[in-house]
Order: C-alpha cells, then structure tokens, then sequence
C-alpha cells in the first residue's frame, strides 16, 4: 500500500482554504431577530395606512352611507326614523318648488362663459404691460378675498329699486331702473352679475399666469408668418390655456350648483314666485324652517348625483380634447 504524498500546489491550497473565514450559518436567534424586525414595520406600515382609511370611512363613506338612509326615512333631523323606502325621491321629482329651483340653479350657470371670457379678455390686457397693472390686480382681486356675505349685502343695497346705486347710475342715462331683486324677470340676471364680478379677479388671475407660461417662440412664429393680434389669440392663446379653462369650468359649476349665501341673504323668501331659489336654498328651508331632515336628504342625494355627472362628463369632453406639443 503506497502513501500519496501532496504536491506544493495542493498544500498551498488547502492551508488558503484553512486560513480563509467561512460564513456563519445564521442561527435561530438571528432568524428570530429579522422576523422581530419585519413585524415591527408591519405594523407601522399598518399604523400609517390607518390613518386615511379612518378619515375617509368616519368623514365621507360613513356620512354618505348615513345621508342616503336619511333619505329613505321620514325624519325631523331630531327625533327616531322611519323608514319609508323611495317615498321622499317620487315626492321629489313631484316638487314643482324643487323642479323650479333646479331650472333656477342651471340658469345661474349662464354667467359661467360670460365670466370666463370676461377674465380672458382682461387676462390679456394686463399681459400686455399696461400702466398701473399691479393697481388693477390687486383692485380685480379684491372681491375674491372680501366676505361674501358682506359683498351680498352690499349688492342688496345696490339693487335697491328706490335709493340704489345701479339705477342712480342709470337715471343718469335717463334710464328708469326697475326693482332689481323684487322682479322676476331682474332678479336672476341681477344675481349673474353679482357673482360674475366677485369671481372675476380669481379667473383673471389664472389666465394670466397661463397666458404668461405661454411659449413666446410659438408666438414669434405665428408673427413670421403673418398672423395678427386675433388670430393669435384664438389659435395660440386659447388652446394653450386650456387646461386653466377646464379647472374654472369644472370648479364653476360645482359651486354654482352650491349657490346659497347670496340667495339666502339678497332674497330670503327665495325672490318673487320663487324665481331666484336655489336647490341648495330649497333644501336648506325644507331641513331648518320646516324640519324634514329626511326629505331635504333625498335633495341632496339627487344634487350630488347631478354635479357627478355633469363632472364626469367635463372630464370625458376634455380627455378626448387633449393635444401636445413636440
């Protein structure tokens, strides 16, 4: 029997393998330690996604899913339920009262365009660099930030058909102004107004900072190739602010939808025949003056579905109205 002896190369390689750390196998306390740890950011992970789901079950799906209940019960807003199923939604659509402060309410709407072009117009005369812009800024934006209820009484007082300023203005003209909030044909017309001059500064705003990112490059181009001051703006300006359009839009008949204050304060007996009611003001009388909490609910619901559909169909209308620029 022979002894193989080992070759240089061999020991060399085997005292390396022998001098050379080996990795520990992980032990249980290990293992025990990395689960420890993953828990731990389980539950903070855990604890931070709690917070927002509290929010929006105790703050919008709790209150949602308690109004439409509300709405199939007969209910004073005080006292026990009853439960009456769709009785309050076919009284509803019965309502000529409500059916006339839902025509109002989408009559209002009309002074949406007249204050979007409005603000566009003096969007671009301030881009311009007219003397004095900073004074017309802050003068345009000035209704934005006063109380609206100080600005609705203010209005009434304007409108006053014996001693306000409006037809004080107009017998200057020779003009006899009628008695703007006691007319049903004024009334609504003089309410547009109102709220197309208090939200004017704040459109204009946003379209002068839109007007402004504007790139000049596009209008320098449209200048090279002969395009005057108009066509500038309606093939250049306008499509370019878009996006500002939409959110004015949108954002516009959310709250016209929502108009309350100056009704409740300017006519509070919602205007001569009813004319100037809003559904927000109607369903505010049905809940407070008059307590049918569960009634004034089904009103709401119906509102709420009618501004979520005008929206969604805003949002369609405008995805397919998308463009881009290379």
């Amino acid at each position: 029997m022979t002894t193989q002896i080992p070759t240089p190369a061999a020991l060399r390689s085997a005292t390396k393998a022998a001098l050379t750390p080996q990795p520990e196998e992980p032990t249980m306390r290990s293992k025990r330690e990395v689960n420890r740890l993953h828990r731990v950011e389980h539950r903070w992970a855990l604890l931070f996604m709690a917070a927002p789901i509290i929010g929006f079950v105790a703050f919008t799906a709790y209150p949602l899913g308690y109004a439409i209940y509300a709405s199939l019960t007969r209910w004073n807003g005080l006292g026990q339920m009853t439960f009456i199923g769709v009785e309050n939604y076919v009284r509803l659509f019965k309502d000529q009262y409500f059916l006339t402060s839902l025509w109002n309410t989408a009559f209002y709407m009309i002074g949406i365009p007249i204050g979007l072009v409005l603000s566009l117009l003096l969007a671009l005369a301030l881009n311009r660099g007219i003397f004095g812009q900073t004074a017309f800024r802050t003068i345009y934006y000035v209704p934005v930030i006063s109380s609206l209820a100080a600005v609705a009484i203010v209005w009434q007082f304007a409108y006053n058909g014996d001693y306000g300023l409006v037809n004080q203005f107009l017998a200057l003209f020779g003009i006899q102004g009628p008695d703007w909030l006691q007319n049903t044909a004024t009334v609504k017309p003089a309410l547009i107004i109102m709220a197309v001059w208090k939200g004017l500064g704040y459109s204009t705003l946003l379209y002068l900072a839109a007007i402004q990112s504007v790139p000049p490059s596009l209008i320098e181009a449209a200048k090279l190739d002969g395009a005057g001051a108009t066509q500038r703006v309606w093939n250049i300006v306008v499509p370019m602010v878009r996006p500002v359009t939409f959110f004015l839009v949108v954002t516009s008949i959310i709250g016209g939808a929502q108009l309350f204050t100056e009704v409740n304060i300017m006519t509070p007996n919602g205007g001569p025949e009813f004319s100037s009611a809003t559904v927000v003001w109607y369903i505010f009388r049905q809940a407070f003056r008059y307590q049918e909490m569960g009634y004034a609910t089904a009103m709401a619901v119906v509102l709420g579905i009618l501004i979520f559909v005008v929206t969604l169909i805003q949002f369609r209308l405008n995805k397919r109205n998308d463009f881009s620029i290379e």
